[in-house]
């Protein structure tokens, strides 16, 4: 896929983009690019399926809340993940014209996104790749979040018929949505894209 296109937009926005053709290449980029430092995760399939968890753990200092210390609980650990130099994440859809869009539960994924880091890195596969703005959100919200729903094993109607109902569910994952339309003045943001399927 040719990424010339996207890659002006985002940088249009204030991002920094690097390309890659796979995630072993993105992934042995990041262990270059990131040494000696604190590293927080937001919830994310592609960055686990990516290794970069462990990976990363061999030279900085990684939290993660689906990796608890021993002790510690999860929310600890997104508290934790919070206040790092470093911050990875994905985002659930991507528009061409440079929007990224992003739906939580929690909320510690999109606070990060916004405050507290030096940088934040978003990995993204091609699959997050949307034509618009609305058809950006209509996959974060019809694709991603069904998926996830179903990972988590979560009572929502969504998990079953596979697109948003917008639930009123106890369960319900998709309870706030953070677009960003340009990098946040408050930190350095690059945009990691790689022309594999990863993540939901």
């Amino acid at each position: 896929m040719n990424y010339d296109e996207i890659r002006a937009q985002l940088e249009k926005r204030g991002y920094q983009v690097s390309c890659f053709a796979t995630a072993k290449e993105a992934a042995d980029y990041l262990n270059r690019e990131i040494d000696g430092v604190s590293v927080g995760f937001g919830g994310s399939v592609t960055a686990e399926d990516m290794g970069l968890y462990e990976s990363l753990g061999t030279h900085n200092q990684v939290v993660s809340h689906w990796h608890p210390a021993e002790g510690t609980t999860a929310d600890e650990m997104r508290m934790q993940a919070m206040t790092t130099d470093v911050y990875i994440c994905s985002s659930n859809a991507l528009s061409k014209t440079g929007e990224l869009v992003n739906i939580d539960g929690t909320g510690n994924r999109l606070a990060s996104m916004l405050f507290g880091h030096k940088k934040v890195y978003y990995v993204i596969g091609k699959n997050k790749l949307a034509d618009t703005l609305e058809d950006a959100i209509f996959r974060a919200r019809n694709v991603a979040s069904p998926k996830n729903a179903l990972r988590l094993k979560r009572k929502t109607p969504c998990a079953v018929t596979g697109s948003c109902q917008d639930c009123k569910s106890p369960d319900r994952m998709c309870r706030g949505m953070l677009i960003l339309w340009e990098k946040m003045t408050s930190c350095e943001a690059e945009v990691v894209l790689i022309d594999e399927e990863l993540g939901y």
